[in-house]
């Protein structure tokens, strides 16, 4: 039987809204909690901060639609899109090749990578919290321009969890 004290609701709920000390995992636990439930889990996850580290020698695609990805977009990411996505885009990678798909928050990256691993993609992940945690945690994204503040926040719903950065809808 599972007694529930005020004691142990209390501490759950500060466990839930406070920051992990592990490096790189996603810092807001509501947003982890929220994740968690959102995503199927069927591709390995990357987290940003081992992303970040090894950009140099990763290929991002964003799952994004074009209109998010001309607001901002990881550095050097290929647009692949989610509603229209095309595989003949990635005609010339390498099934070799280390991918790491994104999106707002994860989800659409999700079935993306689905799809590359599906077609022979041996080294996909999804970037886990999207490009949300990406500026959540400081690193740059940019523009046509150069590097910039804005990032699309797909929606008000899902904006709530951008927390860095110029919001724009």
């Amino acid at each position: 039987m599972l007694f529930c004290t005020k004691t142990t609701l209390i501490a759950f709920g500060i466990f839930l809204l406070c920051p992990t000390s592990a490096t790189g995992q996603v810092k807001s636990g509501a947003y982890r909690a929220m994740l968690k439930s959102l995503l199927s889990h069927t591709v390995p996850e990357i987290q940003v901060q081992e992303a970040a580290r090894d950009s140099a020698h990763i290929l991002f695609l964003d799952a994004r639609e074009p209109k998010e990805c001309a607001v901002s977009r990881i550095g050097g990411a290929l647009s692949v899109g989610y509603d229209h996505f095309d595989l003949s885009k990635l005609d010339n990678v390498g099934k070799d090749k280390r991918i790491v798909v994104y999106c707002s928050v994860g989800y659409r990256s999700e079935k993306i990578a689905e799809k590359l691993l599906a077609a022979g993609y041996k080294n996909v992940s999804n970037l886990y919290g999207g490009i949300f945690e990406w500026v959540n945690q400081g690193h740059p994204v940019f523009n046509d321009k150069g590097q910039t503040q804005e990032v699309h926040a797909y929606s008000r719903t899902w904006g709530i969890w951008l927390k860095k950065g110029k919001k724009v809808y």
